[in-house]
């Protein structure tokens, strides 16, 4: 660093600095600014828009409550404009659910595979596999479901996975396999309490 002889010599000094440097510096704080301003109002409209999809979702939730699936068609509009959104992949979810009330299985599983597909949610992924291999196995895709059942591979799902694998060794006529998928099932944490009595059939 220079040293000055006197405080004139300074002050020149921070002038000619100044001259140089002084739009750079200028510049600098004006991107600065504008960078922050500019990221609080980027914040400010993510907040809105995620507040604004949380008001539609729940209105899509309501008219299914009310309307069950005379309610898809706005349903649907909801899911199509609000896909960037996990408020989408749960509307899908409601509506796949009352499309398995009323029948409609097929469709069902195309919400749902569609919802598998979108979703960024870790504990989502898991509940929307596990319906896809469900309905599957209903509708007598037994090797689907299985392939999905083995995406599954949260510990606080290994109950409901291995029950449901019994359940579709019972449709495949294979005992035994669905004898040791439930006796599994039961030494998990998620294990459901109709475990013994699927058990005790077995043993019959």
């Amino acid at each position: 660093m220079e040293l000055y002889d006197s405080e004139e010599q300074q002050v020149e000094a921070i002038k000619d600095w100044w001259k140089e440097n002084g739009k750079a510096v200028v510049l600098g704080v004006v991107v600065g600014l504008g960078g922050l301003f500019g990221w609080r109002y980027y914040q400010d409209s993510v907040t809105s828009a995620q507040e604004a999809a949380s008001e539609q979702y729940t209105k899509a939730v309501e008219a299914i409550a009310a309307k069950g699936t005379d309610a898809s068609g706005d349903v649907q509009a909801f899911i199509d404009g609000s896909k960037d959104t996990e408020y989408s992949v749960l509307a899908s979810l409601q509506l796949a659910k009352v499309q398995v009330e009323a029948g409609e299985l097929e469709k069902a599983l195309e919400q749902l595979q569609w919802a598998q597909s979108k979703t960024k949610d870790a504990a989502i992924t898991p509940l929307v596999t596990y319906r896809i291999a469900r309905l599957m196995a209903e509708t007598g895709n037994v090797d689907g479901a299985r392939a999905e059942l083995a995406k599954i591979t949260d510990d606080a799902w290994a109950g409901r996975v291995a029950e449901l694998r019994g359940d579709i060794a019972i449709r495949d006529g294979d005992r035994d396999a669905a004898y040791t998928a439930y006796t599994e099932a039961q030494q998990a944490q998620d294990a459901s309490q109709g475990l013994q009595i699927k058990l005790d059939d077995l043993a019959k």
